[in-house]
């Protein structure tokens, strides 16, 4: 995170953001109560469970409240 950010949304603010680290876990639930029956770690994994791909860290614009990948914002901070 070394680069300038800027919001593509409110296209003003370009120091203020809340950073969001996701931290995905894994489970299998009960389809009736929703209740969690089992728990799965990245490498016990069942052949029906994908592993979560999405970004580990999200972007939130303090001032508007957009929320997008941080890929987004430094786009904009590139941007003049």
């Amino acid at each position: 995170m070394t680069t300038p950010y800027r919001c593509p949304n409110c296209k003003t603010n370009k120091s203020r953001f809340n950073l969001i680290r996701q931290l995905p876990q894994a489970v299998k639930m009960d389809p009736n109560n929703g209740n969690i029956l089992e728990e799965f770690s990245s490498e016990n994994l069942t052949a029906f469970h994908m592993p979560y791909r999405g970004p580990e860290l999200r972007v939130q614009c303090a001032a508007c409240g957009l929320i997008e990948d941080e890929k987004t914002f430094v786009k904009f901070g590139e941007m003049k």
